[in-house]
């Protein structure tokens, strides 16, 4: 106890860190607020509210309740993560993109350029979709038209203010911004989760939630290894001392390949796709008694059918991510020009096909972790406990929280580092999830 408060006390006497912590906690605070300012013209009691499962469930814990709640922030700064996806592949697919990321800060600065304004445009085009599908006749008090045309600029207006909510927080807070407000917005429904699972528990299923809370302990910790599993790849650095004579360095360095190094994105781009089994077979549920079945087997994120293809998915996609993230070519080649080699591998080809394979043989028990992870809520669904608690289980919302709190740590941590204080911990050090070269 004494060495947290002196932690704490440490942290706030550094005033750059304690001037970063207030940002941030003030900036969390016009988020949190704007979630609860409804649209103009709406009756929030009487708006539908949408379960916690899919697509729809996903959407509304990112904003913290804000889709639900048909708020100026419905939508939350998930375009902007959807525009900087496609501007990601884009990248990767065409030349002209592939160059503007090359150019350095000028190339940056108009890739960062072309995603706001293609946020724009996705989140007219969500804000359109969602005023059709989740807000009933019955709730819009003026007319539909009017409506729907000054909800879709308050709706746009709303993502951009917190897109520049996220880039303050990377300036002039602490941590991520854009991850930082996920972050929140997953957070800020936990003690409603904890207090509606405890309430359905009652007292005399008192042990019965105490050892579900200790199971959500050891998930999270289990999480946390998953996230933090590094496999060291040894670099030796050669230079010159004198003449023409070449000696070793004597410092070697390691490359850091993840054992989970596409993120949560598998996981994201898995719960987009299953919707298309349920929504084909629905189309056909009239006329066929098996599309009906498989209509109501894809429809309950609890059954096996479904959590079998949600699986399958996330290990392709985790496979497709890390490709197209990490490229053994490239990271060969920047080795070869500076010097640098890996013991007993000759440089080139042979360099590149080496960490190609031990980025293989991760990335198979790192995808199968991460669907096991995924289909964590599922499981506790069926062992009784509430999908809003069972939901920090797993999935999507455990690891976006494990990858944001330990990203934020570190940067605390350096900065006590930097003032010749003791880290966050007295034993190890907070790595983050995208940790550089390391020696």
């Amino acid at each position: 106890m004494n060495k947290f408060i002196s932690t704490i006390k440490n942290i706030f006497s550094i005033e750059e860190l304690r001037g970063r912590i207030l940002n941030t906690l003030l900036f969390i605070t016009f988020f949190r607020l704007g979630s609860y300012v409804v649209l103009p013209g709406v009756d929030a009691t009487k708006l539908a509210q949408k379960g916690d499962g899919g697509l729809l469930g996903l959407l509304n814990m990112f904003s913290g309740g804000a889709f639900n709640n048909a708020s100026i922030f419905a939508l939350g700064i998930m375009p902007y993560i959807s525009a900087s996806i496609a501007i990601q592949l884009l990248t990767i697919a065409l030349p002209y993109f592939q160059k503007m990321q090359k150019d350095g800060e000028s190339g940056r600065k108009k890739l960062n350029q072309i995603t706001r304004v293609l946020t724009i445009f996705v989140t007219a085009a969500q804000a359109f979709t969602y005023l059709q599908v989740t807000i009933p006749a019955e709730a819009i008090l003026v007319s539909p038209w009017s409506f729907r045309l000054y909800s879709v600029i308050i709706l746009v207006a709303g993502t951009m203010f917190c897109m520049w909510l996220g880039e303050k927080i990377t300036d002039k807070g602490i941590g991520n911004g854009i991850s930082m407000l996920i972050m929140i917005g997953i957070v800020s429904r936990f003690p409603a989760s904890l207090l509606g699972e405890a309430q359905s528990r009652g007292m005399s299923g008192a042990l019965l939630f105490i050892i579900e809370v200790v199971a959500l302990f050891f998930v999270v910790m289990g999480a946390v290894m998953v996230t933090q599993a590094v496999r060291r790849i040894p670099v030796q650095y050669a230079k010159q001392v004198v003449g023409n004579r070449v000696s070793l360095s004597g410092e070697r360095q390691y490359i850091p390949l993840k054992l989970n190094a596409a993120g949560v994105m598998p996981i994201i781009f898995a719960q987009a796709l299953m919707f298309v089994p349920g929504l084909l077979a629905q189309s056909f549920a009239d006329k066929s008694e098996f599309a009906q079945s498989v209509a109501q087997a894809f429809g309950d994120f609890t059954t096996w059918q479904y959590n079998l293809l949600f699986a399958v998915l996330i290990i392709v996609f985790t496979f497709f991510y890390t490709a197209i993230s990490i490229n053994p070519t490239q990271i060969s080649d920047d080795m070869k020009r500076g010097g640098g080699f890996v013991p007993g591998v000759k440089p080139g080809e042979a360099t590149s096909n080496f960490i190609a394979d031990i980025l293989d043989r991760i990335t198979l028990p790192g995808a199968f972790m991460l669907a096991i992870i995924a289909i964590l809520p599922a499981v506790a669904s069926v062992f009784g406990i509430t999908r809003g608690f069972a939901s920090f289980f797993g999935g999507t919302s455990l690891l976006i929280l494990v990858g944001v709190v330990l990203d934020t740590l570190q940067q605390i941590e350096s900065y006590l580092l930097m003032r010749k204080y003791e880290g966050l911990m007295q034993s190890g050090r907070v790595k983050g999830r995208t940790e550089a070269i390391a020696q």
